[in-house]
């Protein structure tokens, strides 16, 4: 967003300004309420889930003896394919998953890899300096502009290191239609809060106060345009932009502030638990976007798992194997057991994502057909394979088979011309070297899942098709 800066400001009451901006800024925590029209239609619900982990994965060389057993990517192809132990914990859900390789963002393939987790559901091209970053729509938004108006919530936000992160060192996968970065929430309690508690009156009040605010702000903004030059007025059109889409969200918020919350048990649940132990916080995040899918609060979803580059809490994930931080599991693939132990962190990372798909299984679909999982489409990947390498993105497709997924299978489209990780100390790193193969457009994963999700639409960022085989 550019800044305004000129001194015709002054003619606005600069009082009721930060005040309508504070309003403004505060209005995304009032999604605990948002968007409107109960789903009258019959039609089935489709849910989506969007989830990243940073860092990569293990990619030995072939002759490496740790690329049998600790090799991120399946050994095969189509339905003749073989887990590794880093895959092992997804064994039981082979047939609920397709495993796809050969794919990436064009837009991303030759900058670092700790660079891309903020286009990985945009496909946008985001830059390399704070001056040229612009991002555009995510995924789960634009699926969100279409069904976000029949649930309470339009989506879920989620991160281990909440917010919004900085530009290519995103905290959150949602971006809005105009690429601005949608805060994720990592507070397991403030999660399941908004979820399931609400204070009517508190609701109410700030609701009103909120209104009150934002009606005095687009008044004074109104009256005071035609003095502003012609930049500046483009430049407070921007502004107010997100003011009336705050206000949206207001009115919005208001066909809900009668309905009652859904009644969930939360005795299973340790809502104050904080990454500092792993497995249980992850557990929970996962726990928490079952039981908004399950409550039909929301079915749109996204969770970070961890922000790229070791910035963050989320580094430390990697205690519930026993190491201190997760990044640098990546860097010591180079000495003896490396691959091992990153593969092991993996395996963990997979243990969990797992048992989160195993929960939507056995639950039974609510006035429907299959279980939760049928009307689910899933996706976990990350936006860089080998070491800091923007191509061949680890990518593992889950769900959804009431929208006539196939699954069961692993699709190589990287063929055998996939890099491997087997470099030196003074070699190149891998994301320098020229590509010896040409991945697919990941947006083309995109438009099949959107058009499995009853998006109408032929394309999404770059892409040049959709990808049939799913």
């Amino acid at each position: 967003m550019k800044r305004i800066t000129s001194s015709s400001f002054s003619s606005l009451d600069r009082r009721r300004f930060l005040i309508g901006s504070g309003w403004a800024l505060a209005l995304p925590s009032f999604e605990t309420f948002a968007h409107a029209k109960p789903n009258l239609s019959g039609a089935p619900k489709k849910r989506l889930g969007c989830f990243y982990f940073p860092d990569g994965v293990p990619m030995p060389l072939d002759k490496d003896p740790a690329y049998k057993d600790w090799a991120w990517f399946p050994h095969g192809n189509g339905r003749d394919f073989t887990f590794t132990k880093c895959m092992e914990p997804l064994v039981p859900l082979r047939n609920e998953l397709t495993v796809i390789s050969g794919l990436s963002h064009p837009k991303g393939r030759d900058v670092h890899g700790h660079n891309n987790a903020d286009q990985f559901l945009t496909g946008a091209s985001t830059g390399t300096g704070d001056m040229d970053y612009q991002n555009t729509i995510s995924l789960d938004q634009l699926y969100a502009a279409q069904v976000g108006d029949q649930t309470r919530f339009s989506s879920l936000a989620m991160s281990t290191d909440g917010g919004t992160g900085t530009a290519r060192g995103a905290h959150t996968m949602s971006f809005s239609q105009h690429g601005r970065p949608i805060p994720a929430e990592n507070r397991p309690k403030r999660i399941f809060d908004m979820l399931f508690v609400k204070n009517d009156a508190d609701a109410a009040r700030q609701l009103a106060l909120s209104q009150s605010a934002l009606d005095e702000l687009l008044s004074d903004a109104r009256r005071m345009r035609r003095q502003l030059s012609r930049h500046d007025q483009e430049s407070l059109d921007e502004y107010l932009h997100s003011v009336r889409e705050a206000e949206i969200r207001v009115q919005k918020a208001k066909q809900w502030m009668d309905k009652p919350l859904p009644k969930v048990d939360a005795d299973h649940l340790n809502l104050d638990i904080a990454p500092d132990k792993p497995r249980e916080y992850l557990q929970t995040m996962f726990e928490l976007i079952y039981l908004a899918f399950k409550t039909d609060s929301t079915r749109v979803a996204t969770y970070q798992i961890g922000r790229e580059n070791a910035v963050g809490v989320s580094d430390t994930l990697a205690r519930a194997v026993g190491f201190p931080a997760a990044h640098q599991l990546s860097h010591d693939t180079k000495e003896p057991g490396g691959w091992k132990n990153f593969g092991t962190y993996c395996r963990f990372l997979n243990e969990e994502y797992g048992r989160f798909i195993n929960r939507l299984k056995q639950t039974p679909e609510p006035a429907g057909e299959g279980s939760l999982l049928d009307n689910t489409l899933l996706l976990l990947g990350s936006a860089s394979s080998a070491f800091h390498l923007s191509r061949n993105y680890p990518l593992i497709l889950a769900g959804g088979r009431n929208m006539g997924l196939k699954h069961g299978q692993y699709l190589n489209h990287a063929g055998t011309n996939a890099y491997k990780g087997g470099w030196k100390p003074g070699d190149k790193e891998p994301w320098t070297k020229k590509a010896t193969h040409e991945d697919l457009p990941l947006s083309n994963l995109f438009v099949a899942m959107l058009q499995r999700l009853g998006v109408e639409t032929d394309f999404f960022a770059d892409s040049t098709g959709k990808l049939d085989a799913v």
